[in-house]
This record gives structure tokens, sequence and C-alpha cells, in this order.
């Protein structure tokens, strides 16, 4: 019998955990999705240490969420842009604020559409049959690439 984790294929929850696991880490990605870009910007948003700041920076950036754009030659200044995968990731905050104004007390924002000003109400759908997720049993498992089944 083989007791090595290695063969088993790695939880997708824990794995995205450990590139953003910790409530700063969301909330900076939360503020870049509003435009924030420069340190001092998530500093005075987040009411962060600096120390703190620098090293979830950091952490971002290695993991490929935020990247760092030059904005002044002198001094030489930097500030974090999304990336792909950072942009990717918008819909895992919605999804976290949705299920904060169901399940959590208090008065809490919401997502407005800019264009219809009406409240956004997110559900999660599975592209492949249309089912919304949660309504249809389901496993976790490995598929391999190319594998239609």
């Amino acid at each position: 019998m083989n007791t090595s984790n290695e063969s088993l294929p790695q939880c997708p929850v824990a794995r995205g955990l450990t590139f953003v696991g910790d409530t700063w880490s969301i909330l900076i990605l939360r503020d870049a999705h509003e435009g924030l870009t420069r340190f001092d910007q998530f500093r005075k948003s987040l009411g962060i240490a600096p120390t703190i700041l620098t090293r979830r920076l950091a952490s971002l950036t290695k993991d490929g969420l935020l990247e760092k754009h030059l904005y002044s030659e002198r001094p030489p200044r930097e500030e974090y842009v999304l990336t792909e995968a950072g942009r990717d990731f918008l819909p895992v905050l919605i999804m976290i604020g949705a299920w904060a104004q169901r399940n959590c007390d208090g008065n809490l924002a919401r997502y407005i559409d800019v264009e219809t000003g009406r409240e956004i109400e997110p559900i999660g759908i599975d592209a492949v049959t249309g089912a919304k997720l949660g309504s249809r049993p389901m496993r976790m498992g490995l598929v391999q690439k190319g594998d239609d089944t």
C-alpha cells in the first residue's frame, strides 16, 4: 500500500490558499481590484504595518498575482499591478463577499453594477453543464488534460 501523498491529486483549495491564504493578501488583492497600486495607498486603506505589507506584496509578486512597474525614475518608485492571475481572482473575492452577505451579521457593502446601478447577485455556475454550483452532487478527483470524460 502506498502511503505517500505524492500520488494523490493535490486539493485545489489547499493549493490556492498557499498563494492567497491570509487575510492581508486577500485584502491587498481586493484593493488592487479597486484600483490601488502604490504601497502608501495599500498601507492607508488597510491600516497595515509597513513590514507586513512589504512581505505580502513581495509574496503576491513572487506568486504571479501582482507585478511591479516603475512609475518614477527619480526617485525610483514602483507600483503593484494585477497580473492575469490576479485579475482572475476577482470572482473569488465577489463570491467571498456574497457568502459573507448571506451568512455574517452586519451592514455589509454590496457590489453594484456600474452600468445598471443595480446590486450584483453572484452565483457560481459550471460552464460545462450550466448547473449552479452546489445544486448537484460532485466529488474531487484528478482529470487528465484532454480527458473528456
